[in-house]
């Protein structure tokens, strides 16, 4: 669901050779997004993240999900925007969860405002996800081709469709085990566009992600890695650096982690067994 523009028109003096002219160029958007929890009558601010408008219900649905607050889409009763700030409208999202579920407000304390860099310790978050119920995935599956890899990234490109006309979006794609591109989603941070991928799944029905590969377009974090995880993807391609934290994840979950995924060169940091 667009609700706003995710691009916006701006004049740039450009410099070519030395010589200056005036010109339109494309922007990505950027705006904030507030997320509210309403359970048994009481709602709870969760967080705000900047954003590029478009799935913003996707996109918390599956924050949500990453975070364990959610499990199931029936446990969400509705999401909706917030129509009592008419000025605010399309910058608030509230998810209001079923009575019957369990929900703890003391879990919401991080009170996180978050940003590409969230200020986390790693030996906790690590310790959290096994708290979460979650366990290594299963060794050596899903088996792919290594031929395969180097043609991800060309897909991606290619797909971006945003990304062309602005050049400042990060995209998360799903691809099927023969590198068939599934889906793509952007937006101005790389969490923000996993949680968009994830969100449309979960609300679809369709997790766990199994027998797919996520191909990232930045660098790999702990927290783009403990997202794939809840939502069990067992292979991630990224075009750039991973983490020292990410590369931990993946190892003990069992997660095949491929980073520097550029052409036909890439480096395997976990898991290798499961491209042949």
């Amino acid at each position: 669901m667009l609700t706003q523009p995710n691009t916006r028109k701006v004049y740039v003096r450009k410099i070519r050779a030395g010589v200056a002219k005036s010109e339109r160029d494309m922007l990505a958007v950027e705006e904030p997004l507030e997320l509210r929890l309403m359970h048994r009558g009481e709602t709870h601010r969760v967080a705000v993240t900047m954003r590029t408008p478009g799935e913003d219900f996707e996109m918390v649905a599956g924050f949500l999900f990453c975070e364990g607050i959610i499990r199931d889409k029936e446990d969400v009763r509705e999401i909706r925007y917030c129509v009592d700030l008419p000025d605010q409208l399309y910058n608030i999202v509230t998810v209001e969860l079923r009575d019957e579920i369990e929900f703890d407000p003391s879990r919401l304390q991080r009170n996180f405002f978050t940003t590409s860099a969230c200020g986390i310790c790693g030996k906790i978050s690590l310790e959290s996800l096994e708290m979460q119920g979650c366990v290594p995935l299963p060794l050596a599956q899903p088996m792919v081709a290594q031929s395969l890899i180097p043609k991800l990234d060309a897909e991606l490109r290619q797909a971006q469709q945003i990304f062309s006309k602005t050049g400042g979006l990060h995209a998360a794609a799903l691809f099927d085990l023969s590198g068939k591109l599934q889906a793509l989603h952007e937006d101005v941070g790389r969490h923000n566009a996993l949680d968009k991928l994830i969100g449309t799944r979960f609300l679809a029905g369709q997790l766990p992600l199994a027998q797919h590969i996520l191909m990232l377009s930045g660098r790999t974090s702990f927290e783009l890695m403990q997202k794939s995880l809840m939502a069990q993807i067992p292979i991630i391609v990224s075009v750039g650096a991973p983490s020292s934290l990410a590369v931990e994840l993946a190892q003990n979950f069992n997660i095949t982690l491929v980073g520097f995924a550029r052409g036909d060169s890439f480096n395997i940091y976990s898991a290798a067994d499961r491209l042949v």
